[in-house]
């Protein structure tokens, strides 16, 4: 009697997180884009060099990256969609080992949708983790993302409510 051995392969989740936020909709794009510099983390850099600014440039094919004390401009995805002040979806292509691979897309998708007496509803989803592999770098990775994405977002409403 022959037995099939099935292997199934578990996807990671993705990461979503729900805000709500004292700010229209337009200034909460505003200041996730064009302001992100306001309250970016300077320890979240790629770069060799102290992050000096994090910049979106605000349109379709516009780099996402960060800006060292040095001058020197480190990669970190780039504008898929920019619908402000409704969407917004970032290439992250940051990989597993922290170094920007053109090749690999993971997606920020923002939505931001108003609720009422000036606030916005942000829903944020970082989606297609498995395209890091399952090494232990990338396993290692997703989890510090899960617990970074919080805190990063934390920031972002802060300086949205500022």
């Amino acid at each position: 009697m022959s037995e099939t051995i099935r292997t199934q392969a578990i996807t990671p989740a993705a990461i979503r997180r729900s805000l709500l936020v004292r700010a229209t909709p337009e200034r909460a794009f505003e200041v996730f884009t064009a302001g992100m510099d306001r309250w970016w983390p300077r320890q979240h850099t790629i770069g060799k060099s102290p992050l000096k600014r994090a910049v979106v440039e605000p349109f379709v094919g516009g780099r996402w990256y960060g800006e060292g004390e040095d001058g020197s401009q480190d990669e970190w995805g780039d504008v898929l969609v920019w619908d402000p002040p409704a969407r917004l979806v970032l290439a992250w292509r940051i990989n597993a080992d922290w170094v920007c691979d053109p090749n690999l897309l993971t997606e920020v998708d923002l939505r931001f949708t108003p609720s009422g007496d000036g606030q916005t509803q942000v829903e944020f989803e970082h989606r297609n983790l498995e395209r890091f592999g399952d090494s232990d770098a990338a396993v290692r990775t997703r989890g510090m993302m899960e617990g970074g994405w919080g805190s990063i977002l934390e920031g972002f409403k802060a300086s949205a409510e500022g």
